[in-house]
């Protein structure tokens, strides 16, 4: 589909990271450091760790590290990452973007825990959603679709009447997998091929329809 485009849903489910909130600068230093404690190609690294939880990221990059070892060590990121939010900031329309769902179905589906998620939508000056599927919540990580699946049944809302909001890779293969629309948002969305790409959130406008569907117009 083209960057042009309208979309119908009864509810949209917004990926965090990449998505709502530009945190490179801090995703960059922690798990760069965490590359050159164990050797690795810093460059290779990130091309794997958006949109994954981190014990998956490091599954992906240590094959054969047993995986309690990843969970510890993940714990460990998670701490790093909350507490570095230098440079942590709204993607362009984020503010507007979020505003616009006011009293309309949406949730955020971040693979994020809670105390990251807070930390980072805070330090962006982004207010939360009131539902939130964050690490705690799910059991697999992105590209297992079962946080957006989740996020649709807290809502109340069938998995095809929802609209993705994504930037990795991950992030758009779970949406795929859930049977959802998927908006790619960034350039690191496009080489994923999603529904419709979006430099940023500017490019999105939000219509309430009387029936409390909700009118995506994008680009």
């Amino acid at each position: 589909m083209t960057a042009t485009a309208v979309l119908t849903a009864r509810a949209l489910l917004l990926d965090m990271d990449g998505t709502l909130v530009n945190s490179d600068a801090s995703v960059e230093r922690v798990w760069r450091r965490w590359a050159e404690r164990h050797g690795l190609d810093g460059d290779e690294v990130m091309k794997v760790v958006h949109g994954r939880q981190g014990y998956a990221s490091m599954a992906l990059l240590l094959p054969g590290r047993p995986m309690e070892e990843n969970h510890a060590d993940n714990a460990r990121m998670l701490a790093e990452e909350t507490a570095d939010t230098v440079g942590v900031v709204a993607i362009p329309g984020a503010p507007e973007f979020l505003a616009s769902l006011r009293g309309l179905p949406h949730a955020l589906v971040t693979s994020a825990d809670v105390p990251l998620s807070t930390a980072r939508m805070a330090a962006a000056g982004l207010e939360q959603p009131e539902v939130r599927v964050t690490a705690e919540s799910v059991g697999a990580s992105k590209p297992d679709p079962e946080g957006f699946l989740k996020g649709a049944a807290e809502l109340g809302v069938a998995p095809g009447d929802c609209v993705v909001f994504e930037d990795s890779g991950a992030g758009i293969a779970a949406g795929r997998a859930a049977g959802m629309t998927v908006v790619g948002v960034g350039p690191r969305a496009a080489v994923h091929e999603p529904d419709v790409v979006v430099e940023d959130l500017t490019k999105v406008r939000v219509e309430a329809l009387d029936d409390m569907t909700i009118r995506l117009h994008i680009g």
